[in-house]
C-alpha cells in the first residue's frame, strides 16, 4: 500500500509517502513486514530503524510510535518500522536474525528509499531496546549502523538473571526464584528455563554487554529511574562498559520515570529526554 502522510508536527503539516507492508524478508512461511516513511526531497535522508517492544512476544510495527518520529521526520528523517518473529515460537536468535535482515534489506534498497545507507540508526524500546542494543554491537560486517537509541532495554543479561540483591521480576520480588531470575518473557525469549542445562551459555550469549567493544557505534541510552520492569542501573552498566572498551556511549536518565515513554510524555519535568533524543540524532547522523 502507498500513500501521501500529512504529520501535524510542530504546528506545521509534513508531506512525505508512508508505504506500508513491505516485505523485507522470508523466514521459512513468515514474511517479514516494514512500514517506511521516505520525507519529501531527494534525499538521500538519514534514517532511524524502529524496533517495537512487547516482551519478545507480543507487539507489532504499528502503531508507529509518533512522539518519537514525528519531531525526526519534522528535521527531515526517513525512518522504518520493522516487524521480527516473535518468542516462544521462534526463539533467539531469530528477532536479532530478522533485525539484521532489515537493516540489510534498507541498505541494499538505500537508492529507492532515498536514504543515506552510511547515515541509519538503530531505535527500540524495551524488547526492542535489547534487541537493537545487541545487534549494534554484535551485527554481520556490512550491516554496522551509524547509531543505536535504547529505551530501557536490557543489556547486561548476565547480571539480570544473578542480582546482586532480590530477585525481582516485573516489580515484584520472587522469593525462590531457583538458580537463574529468569522472567517467563527472558525464558520464552532465550527458550530456556533456569533449570536448563546450557541456560548461562545461552544468557551470556544473547547479552549484548558480552560484545561491547571499540568501534562499536555510539549509543543513548534513555532510561526511567523508576523503572520497575528493568533496572535503571542497565543502562548505567552498559554505558559504563562501553566507555571502558574506548566506546561512545551517554545516558540519557528521567527521573521518576518508570517503564514507558508515554507517561514521560505527559509530564513536562520528564518530557525533556525527546529533545535531547533528537539533537543526538542530528549530530550523530549528519
Amino acid at each position: 500500500m502507498r500513500g501521501l502522510l500529512l504529520a501535524l508536527v510542530a504546528g506545521s503539516v509534513l508531506a512525505g509517502e508512508l508505504k506500508t507492508d513491505i516485505e523485507f524478508h522470508r523466514a521459512g512461511n513468515v514474511r517479514l513486514l516494514m512500514d517506511a516513511y521516505i520525507p519529501e526531497g531527494s534525499g538521500p535522508f538519514p534514517a532511524v530503524i524502529w524496533v517495537h517492544g512487547g516482551g519478545f512476544v507480543a507487539g507489532d510495527k504499528q502503531p508507529h510510535p509518533k512522539s518519537l518520529l514525528e519531531p525526526l521526520a519534522a528535521k527531515g528523517f526517513a525512518w522504518f518500522s520493522v516487524n521480527y518473529r516473535l518468542a516462544p515460537r521462534f526463539p533467539f536468535p531469530a528477532q536479532t536474525d530478522d533485525v539484521e535482515s532489515a537493516i540489510e534489506y534498507i541498505r541494499l534498497n538505500a537508492e529507492r528509499f532515498k536514504v543515506n545507507s552510511k547515515r541509519l540508526a538503530l531505535m527500540g524500546a524495551s524488547a526492542g531496546g535489547h534487541l537493537v542494543s545487541y545487534v549494534g554491537a554484535k551485527h554481520r560486517k556490512e550491516n554496522r549502523v551509524a547509531a543505536v537509541v535504547s529505551f530501557f532495554g536490557e543489556h547486561d543479561l548476565v547480571g539480570r538473571v544473578h542480582p546482586e540483591g532480590l530477585c525481582m521480576i516485573d516489580g515484584k520480588v520472587v522469593p525462590d526464584p531457583g538458580p537463574l531470575c529468569l522472567s517467563p518473557g527472558l525464558s520464552q525469549f532465550l527458550g530456556v528455563t533456569a533449570d536448563s542445562p546450557r541456560a548461562e551459555e545461552v544468557v551470556k550469549g544473547a547479552s549484548p554487554a558480552t560484545y561491547v567493544r571499540k568501534g562499536m557505534p555510539p549509543y543513548l541510552l534513555i532510561h526511567g529511574t523508576k523503572d520497575l520492569n528493568v533496572p535503571y542501573d542497565q543502562s548505567e552498566l552498559m554505558c559504563a562498559a562501553m566507555r571502558k572498551a574506548g566506546a561512545s556511549c551517554q545516558v540519557v536518565r528521567v527521573e521518576g520515570g518508570g517503564h514507558g515513554y508515554g507517561a514521560w510524555d505527559r509530564d513536562p519535568a520528564m518530557s525533556g529526554y525527546l529533545s535531547t533524543m533528537t539533537q543526538w540524532l542530528d549530530k550523530v547522523l549528519r
